[in-house]
């Protein structure tokens, strides 16, 4: 006589709590799980087999079915996010794992610097929200050597390059569509932009990968003021809206400046003809969207409130419906790796690693991956073997 799967005795809501979480498609998850419905009503229940593999397909902790009721998840930094101006509760477990892991990396490398006596990063927190902003944005400028003949031919190489020079600065940025190395996680650029973890030995920038190149630029760079106040946040960078936080006022007038400085919108801005002409010449000027032109323009008095907020409801209507320029995330892995992970901390973890400071375990689920192969091939890419 065979033995019977016995099912697992938990709150019906956590099961309805982790669907719900999870942001996937209610008819996706009953083609996967047949008794879902049930389950969530109590006529049956999941045997302990079942659950861990709901568990792994939400993205959910096991333990977490255990509670007697679904925990209040928050965002572990303070969260600058707002959609139509309110305020967004409840995180994703995408974002949520995302910051979790570069908040791990942050301790490492916090660690790492503490270990070899390294020094703090100067700038970090050298600026307040009595800083002005003409002057943060230049200061910012200089040390990251991102004038407008320092940009470079093209989006991408501009962002490469703002990347690069913060990270020869000290900051370490991340830049990925997706969590961790998982492909089919993909991170949803609607939730969030990027997120600045400020720290004196290890600052970090992560950039939503999904965005644009020209709005993963401003991420960035928003992303840097954040860094220079000394103020950790999470952001999706509403320029639609007139930010109501006097750290977000502050970063994005920096970062406005910092990438379109207005004596230089106004030499080159002209009012005649004809505005989206206008818009996309300038964004291929200053290396950044037609929307933060169009920011510019506003804040240069060009327009009024209600003109702007007209004219950027039609320009984000005309972004959308075109092809935008994406990261890709296929490729070669020992190119796409180091700038997920940041170039600088994968040079540090597997050199730590070889020295015989790091377990080669830790250093394997830190860079994303399992074999002690594409460790050695992925050191020598970085020139550390």
């Amino acid at each position: 006589m065979g033995l019977v799967a016995v099912g697992v005795d938990i709150p019906t809501e956590m099961i309805v709590w982790a669907r719900e979480r999870s942001g996937i498609d209610h008819d996706e998850l009953v083609r996967r799980f047949p008794k879902l419905e049930a389950w969530e009503i109590g006529e049956a229940s999941p045997t302990l087999k079942q659950l861990e593999r709901f568990a792994r397909s939400t993205h959910t902790p096991v333990g977490f079915f255990f509670l007697p009721e679904p925990p209040v998840e928050t965002v572990p930094i303070p969260d600058f996010r707002t959609m139509g101006g309110a305020a967004i509760n409840r995180p994703s477990p995408d974002l949520l794992d995302t910051l979790y892991q570069c908040q791990q990396r942050q301790e490492w490398l916090r660690d790492y610097a503490q270990v070899n006596r390294l020094d703090p990063v100067p700038f970090v927190g050298s600026f307040t929200l009595e800083t002005p902003t003409k002057a943060a944005a230049a200061a910012i400028r200089e040390i990251l050597h991102f004038g407008l003949e320092q940009r470079g031919s093209s989006w991408a190489e501009a962002f490469r390059r703002l990347a690069e020079e913060a990270e020869e600065a000290g900051v370490f940025v991340m830049v990925s569509g997706v969590v961790g190395s998982n492909t089919h996680r993909k991170l949803d650029s609607k939730e969030f932009r990027g997120f600045a973890l400020v720290d004196s030995l290890a600052p970090v920038i992560f950039v939503n990968g999904t965005d644009t190149k020209a709005a993963q630029i401003f991420t960035l760079a928003h992303e840097l003021a954040h860094i220079w106040l000394g103020e950790s946040g999470l952001d999706d960078v509403d320029l639609s809206l007139a930010a109501t936080n006097a750290t977000e006022q502050w970063c994005n007038h920096v970062t406005a400046e910092l990438l379109v400085p207005l004596e230089d919108l106004h030499r080159r801005f002209s009012e005649e003809g004809d505005l989206t002409d206008e818009l996309d010449r300038l964004a291929s000027v200053f290396r950044v969207s037609t929307l933060v032109v169009l920011r510019r323009v506003y804040e240069a008095d060009y327009f009024a409130w209600k003109e702007y907020r007209t004219a950027y409801e039609a320009e984000l209507a005309r972004v959308l419906a075109m092809v935008e320029e994406r990261t890709g995330e296929g490729g070669n892995f020992y190119h796409t790796q180091p700038v997920r992970v940041s170039k600088r901390f994968a040079q540090r973890v597997i050199a730590s690693t070889l020295e015989g400071q790091t377990l080669y375990s830790d250093a394997f689920q830190m860079l994303g991956f399992k074999k002690l192969s594409t460790f050695h091939e992925l050191g020598h890419h970085l020139g550390v073997i």
